[in-house]
């Protein structure tokens, strides 16, 4: 039938007197309210598009941000990752930095903004926390900024122990923040919840390490968590960019189960 089909930002209108605020499944059809919506349409938005739960496609006709934003988070993670993992006997970070500026920072910052613009308000704060994150980190490791130098005596001795405690006050402050939007995924899909689960025990381990002192075993564990994060995030990347016209290999959205008890009403 010709309506049936439908474009990501067309919708239906459910019969008069249907309850505004209830959200029902009905078949191939979501409706929110009186408007009606492909299921299909809603589930693959989702998956790759950085939102946590059943929502209207965009009314905004842009591409989908989200995959440059978690692929730029994702890169430049599992070089960090890598290194903090003292892959190869590499243990000085600086090369991450040209990465944390441009792509992690400025390109997933541009993401984030992409993603407010179209009504994503999660993936909005996400992407440009974290390339205000990476921005932030490279910075600290940039000598111009005169952070680290901060930490030197007056007679150019440089106090190690001080900055790694508070590098490590700082990783803690991201730890909280990610573990907040964590809780935001639990309604959402495994490989999304996953991101940010891999993400704020990565941020724990890595904020332990300096707490520490420098634990190279804590922080090595940092790493391989890190690894992980990013493999998730490059996977919902690929969830967002494939479809049945440019891959062969489509990921299938798997939802968390609903820990919410379901009441009926007569």
């Amino acid at each position: 039938m010709p309506q049936e089909q439908h474009s990501v930002h067309t919708y239906d209108h459910h019969p008069e007197g249907f309850e505004i605020n209830k959200v029902v499944d009905d078949g191939d059809y979501v409706f929110f309210g009186n408007e009606r919506y492909l299921k299909s349409e809603l589930v693959e938005a989702f998956g790759g598009t950085l939102n946590p739960g059943l929502a209207p496609p965009p009314k905004h006709n842009f591409a989908n941000p989200a995959p440059l934003g978690l692929s730029a988070f994702a890169l430049t993670t599992f070089v960090l990752s890598l290194i903090n993992c003292e892959a190869r006997g590499v243990t000085i970070p600086n090369i991450v930095i040209g990465l944390a500026y441009f792509y992690g920072g400025a390109a997933q910052l541009i993401a984030g903004m992409f993603e407010i613009a179209v009504g994503n308000t999660f993936g909005g704060v996400a992407l440009s926390s974290y390339g205000g994150f990476w921005g932030s980190w490279a910075a600290i490791n940039t000598k111009q900024f005169g952070i680290k130098a901060a930490f030197t005596s007056a007679d150019g001795e440089f106090d190690q122990t001080s900055f790694e405690y508070a590098v490590g006050i700082f990783l803690v402050g991201w730890f909280i923040f990610t573990f907040f939007l964590m809780l935001m995924t639990l309604k959402s899909t495994v490989a999304f919840f996953l991101i940010f689960f891999f993400l704020s025990i990565t941020f724990l381990l890595l904020a332990i390490a300096d707490l520490k002192a420098g634990d190279r075993n804590v922080k090595k564990a940092g790493g391989v968590f890190g690894l992980l994060t990013a493999f998730a995030a490059w996977y919902n990347a690929y969830a967002g960019l494939a479809n049945p016209q440019n891959s062969y290999l489509v990921p299938k959205a798997i939802p968390l189960p609903d820990l919410q008890a379901k009441h009926q009403t007569v």
